[in-house]
């Protein structure tokens, strides 16, 4: 297939393009953008087997722009079209086009000629109205409020919030994508008032936005990461973390060591608990302890060794071995003291996820060593 995009370097024009690519490899694609010739539209049009139209003005020097830009551009992209296959046709409108101002007008009229050319010549036509759309590549400053807010926030930027009763309705840039594609095969999505529609939508409040948003950097100094059960979270969060500074990628852990090796906590993950590395120097045996409710998973990665368990008040010990030849999952249940051993000659290096963060408070941690014959 011929697929023809306008806005093709623009936020939502790069992630469909990107998309495009990797996921139907045998299409050809014609970009088209502020720079390309008149030449390279009207040889596209003729070609395309479909039309993606993203293209549109949204904050122009100059009022007459809005219906230059998202009218006349869009009237002479159609007549180009009917001059060659006819082909289906996907525009991205906004939901500004239901107001009265110049860019709803403008953006009203680009519709109403889109509507008239699928009545000549009966090819589909899918009209989005879109909220706010955000995700990565997308601008400050000009594509939306949370571009420019973890733009902002990212670099220690403020950020203006004139109203935070605003409800705001926000479309994620990868659900607009693969509803692109399901128009791309005929599966539009169905609106109402014969528009179609991007899901899901998500609503939020201006202030509660930016206070999240807000949040989101000093979890970064905890190695802390937001809720990603909640879809809307993990979108902003992943929205956020593409507007880092390049500089400003990485946080250092804190690292406990002593004479045994050490232990670092790598990442807090809400309420799904925490990650951590621990290094055993060699012959070094650690943990020696039980939880009531707390349990955690261990992964050698390298080094070898062995994990015992022995329940409370019986003697049998339980032994598994690890290495980073092989690697194992071992549950360490509660209600278990545990310890793990290296018997290697080298450090051996272990992957712990444990179900809750440490809290000094309640840590859940009795000292018991897992040998009986060492028992008081």
């Amino acid at each position: 297939m011929q697929i023809l995009i306008t806005g093709a370097r623009g936020f939502m024009g790069r992630n469909l393009c990107d998309t495009l690519k990797h996921a139907r490899p045998d299409d050809t694609l014609y970009r088209i953008d502020v720079d390309s010739t008149g030449e390279e539209l009207k040889t596209a049009a003729s070609q395309a087997d479909f039309v993606f139209h993203l293209a549109g003005v949204n904050r122009p020097e100059r009022v007459e722009a809005f219906m230059e830009g998202n009218h006349d551009f869009t009237q002479h992209l159609l007549e180009l079209l009917e001059s060659g296959k006819k082909p289906p046709i996907l525009v991205t409108s906004s939901i500004q086009a239901a107001l009265d101002n110049p860019y709803g007008e403008s953006k009203r009229a680009g519709e109403a000629a889109v509507r008239a050319y699928a009545e000549r010549t009966g090819a589909p036509a899918y009209i989005y109205r879109l909220p706010n759309a955000f995700g990565k590549w997308s601008r400050p400053n000009y594509n939306s409020a949370v571009a420019t807010f973890c733009f902002n926030l990212s670099r220690g930027l403020p950020i203006t919030v004139n109203d935070p009763s605003v409800k705001l309705t926000l479309c994620y840039i990868d659900d607009i994508v693969a509803e692109c594609l399901r128009a791309l095969e005929g599966n539009a999505t169905a609106g109402e008032e014969g528009f179609c529609k991007v899901l899901p939508e998500h609503t939020i409040l201006l202030g509660e936005m930016a206070d999240l948003l807000r949040s989101f950097g000093a979890m970064r100094d905890r190695l802390d990461v937001p809720d990603q059960s909640d879809p809307l979270t993990a979108k902003l969060y992943a929205t956020y973390l593409s507007f880092l500074p390049q500089e400003d990628f990485a946080r250092t852990a804190v690292t406990h060591s002593d004479a045994r090796g050490s232990f670092t906590e790598l990442i807090h993950m809400a309420g799904h608990g925490q990650v951590s590395v621990n290094i055993s120097k060699p012959h070094i045996t650690k943990g020696e302890h039980w939880h009531h409710t707390k349990h955690e998973k261990f992964i050698v990665l390298s080094g070898e060794g062995v994990i015992r368990f022995r329940k409370p008040e019986e003697k049998t010990v339980i032994s598994y071995r690890v290495s980073g030849d092989v690697f194992k999952v071992v549950d360490i249940p509660p209600g278990y003291t545990h310890n793990i051993e290296n018997t290697g000659d080298t450090d051996m290096v272990t992957l712990m996820w444990a179900n809750e963060c440490f809290d000094p408070n309640r840590p859940d941690t009795f000292r018991l060593p897992v040998d009986p014959a060492k028992e008081e």
